[in-house]
């Protein structure tokens, strides 16, 4: 793994040592960030969350490309020490906050964020269940950008969330999706 564009073109980053975690690869993270640049234009100064943050890849490369700010959310210890060990070899903590828990257990939000990256197991369902409560928690404004990773055979159901695109990757779904206009 490796971060695709930006200030750390090229930087390796740590994967999680065993099978509990699936790190987004390669090919479907530049898929996705070329899907996000042609909606977000740029990436400077943006609040992202990296939900189901596995290696931290998604976040640390939107930090990369100029974001602000990074929030890491993981269960796995595995995925955690990576995620610490990516943060450290690239000298951006302050930039960063890694929780470990559930995404499910996390607080409502002091202000909507600009992009939430989820990434959660396969068939879980858990991608669902987590942009609900997270819109009822204030994480997701009418401005906030979500992608959602699926496995490619897996429709996501979603309620309060329109898809703005979807794209199957080799053996990933990537959804992008945007809170439906009010009214």
């Amino acid at each position: 793994m490796r971060i695709i564009a930006g200030e750390w073109r090229g930087r390796k980053m740590h994967a999680p040592v065993g099978d509990a975690t699936r790190p987004t690869a390669d090919r479907t993270r530049e898929t996705l960030f070329s899907m996000l640049v042609s909606r977000l234009g740029s990436f400077e100064e943006l609040r992202v969350a990296d939900l189901f943050a596995g290696s931290g890849a998604l976040g640390l490369e939107a930090l990369s490309r100029g974001a602000a700010h990074s929030l890491f959310a993981e269960t796995d210890a595995a995925a955690i020490r990576a995620i610490r060990a990516n943060i450290a070899a690239l000298r951006c903590a302050p930039a960063c906050d890694v929780r470990a828990g559930s995404v499910l257990t996390l607080a409502a939000a002091k202000a909507p964020f600009d992009l939430i990256m989820l990434d959660p197991p396969y068939g879980s369902g858990a991608g669902a269940v987590a942009l609900e409560r997270l819109m009822r928690l204030g994480w997701i404004g009418p401005a906030t950008w979500i992608s959602l990773e699926t496995h490619a055979e897996e429709e996501p159901k979603l309620r309060s969330l329109a898809v703005d695109a979807m794209r199957k990757v080799g053996k990933a779904r990537i959804t992008l999706l945007r809170a439906p206009p009010p009214g």
